[in-house]
C-alpha cells in the first residue's frame, strides 16, 4: 500500500515536532490501545503498511489503534511534549488506516509542571474535526500560549498512525546566569531553523536536537551538488550572545561529509524569515572555512573566530555539499 502524497504546510516545515519520541515526548495515559500502542504515534519514521503481518491482537498497524467501542464514549491519549512550547500546527495522520480510521478527532492542551490529573484544566485548541481515510490532517494554530501536554480525542474509536505537534520551544531566559556559557542553538532552549537551500536526504531541525546523531538519517544532508556554489542553513539563536564555542558534528557521515565548513553570523532585530535569508548572503564571517573530517566532532573556539560582536543568527555553510549531524553554538548572553 503506497503512502499518500503530501503537500506540507508552512508550519510543518518551519517548526519542530514537539510530540516526537526522539525529542523526549511520551504518552502518559490513554483510554485503550488494544490493537496498537499509542507510543507508535510519536515515532519519527513515516508509517508503513506490512501486508500479512499479524500479532496476538490482530492485524499489525503502524500507529495507535483502539478496539471497537460498544459502550458509548470515545477514546483519548495524553501526550507529554518533549519540551514545552507554542504550538503552531497539528497533524493527525491516518496513513494506512482505511476501514478503521476515526471519523473525527479533537485536540486539547494544558500547561502543568508534572503530568495531568483529574484536576487539570484542559483547553480545546482544535475543535472536533472530520477525519478521512489514510490522510494527513493539517490544522494551523494562531495561539501564543505555552503548553506542556496535548490530549488527542478520537470519536468514537479507531486508529491514528502519527500525531505531530509542530511548535516553537519556549525558555525563560530571565533566570539564566549571564556569565555562564549557554547552548543557544539548542532546540530545547528556543533555537530555530529559519531556512535552508536543500534538505534532500535529511531534516534540518535535527541539527539542533539534543545528543549525538544515532545514524546517518539523524541530521541534515543535501543532494550531491552538480553545479558551483555551496549549501547552507540559517539558525536563529535562542538569545543574543557573544559566541565563544561552536561544534560541527559529522557523526555517521563518512562518504558524504562536507569538504569544508564555514559560519556567518549577524545581529538581526527586524525583518521576516525570507528577508533574513536574503540578508544572510552578506553577513560577516564568524568562522572562516575549515577543513572537515568524516564522522568527527569538530570544535572551534574564539581563536578560530573573527570578531563580529553579539549575534542572534548564524548561517552554517557546507562546501560544496554533504551532511552534518549536529550544530551547537555556545555563548555568553549579550
Amino acid at each position: 500500500m503506497n503512502a499518500p502524497s503530501v503537500d506540507f504546510p508552512d508550519f510543518a516545515t518551519r517548526y519542530a515536532n514537539l510530540a516526537l519520541a526522539d525529542f523526549g515526548a511520551k504518552v502518559v495515559s490513554c483510554s485503550n490501545e488494544w490493537f496498537g500502542p499509542a507510543e507508535r504515534m510519536l515515532q519519527p519514521a513515516e508509517p508503513v503498511f506490512i501486508v500479512g503481518k499479524f500479532d496476538d491482537h490482530g492485524k499489525w498497524m503502524d500507529g495507535w489503534e483502539t478496539r471497537r467501542r460498544r459502550d458509548g464514549g470515545y477514546d483519548h491519549a495524553v501526550v507529554r511534549l518533549g519540551v514545552s512550547g507554542v504550538i503552531k500546527g497539528i497533524d493527525i495522520d491516518t496513513s494506512h488506516f482505511t476501514g478503521n480510521f476515526p471519523p473525527a478527532a479533537s485536540v486539547q492542551a494544558c500547561y502543568c509542571e508534572g503530568d495531568p490529573d483529574d484536576t487539570t484544566v484542559w483547553t480545546e485548541i482544535v475543535p472536533s474535526t472530520t477525519l478521512s481515510s489514510s490522510s494527513h490532517h493539517f490544522i494551523a494554530l494562531d495561539d501564543e500560549r505555552r503548553w506542556t501536554h496535548c490530549r488527542l480525542n478520537i470519536y468514537p474509536d479507531g486508529g491514528v498512525a502519527r500525531f505531530r505537534v509542530f511548535g516553537q520551544p519556549a525558555a525563560d531566559w530571565s533566570s539564566k546566569d549571564p556569565n555562564a556559557l549557554h547552548e543557544v542553538s539548542a532546540l530545547a532552549a528556543g533555537g530555530r531553523i529559519v531556512g535552508y537551500n536543500d534538505a534532500h536526504f535529511g531534516v534540518p531541525f535535527r541539527l539542533i536536537m539534543p545528543g549525538r546523531g544515532v545514524n546517518m538519517g539523524d541530521g541534515w544532508e543535501t543532494r550531491r551538488r552538480r553545479e558551483p556554489g555551496y549549501d547552507w542553513c540559517v539558525v536563529e539563536l535562542a538569545h543574543p550572545v557573544h559566541v565563544e564555542k561552536i561544534e560541527v558534528d559529522t557523526a555517521h557521515f563518512k562518504g558524504n561529509y562536507p569538504d569544508r565548513v564555514s559560519i556567518q553570523a549577524a545581529n538581526v532585530t527586524y525583518g521576516t524569515d525570507q528577508s533574513i535569508i536574503t540578508q544572510a548572503m552578506f553577513w560577516p564571517v564568524l568562522l572562516p572555512e575549515q577543513k572537515a573530517q568524516p564522522d568527527t566532532q569538530h570544535f572551534y573556539t574564539t581563536e578560530h573566530f573573527n570578531d563580529v560582536g553579539p549575534v542572534t543568527h548564524v548561517k552554517l555553510n557546507m562546501h560544496p555539499d554533504g551532511g552534518v549531524s549536529r550544530l551547537r553554538v555556545w555563548g555568553r548572553l549579550a
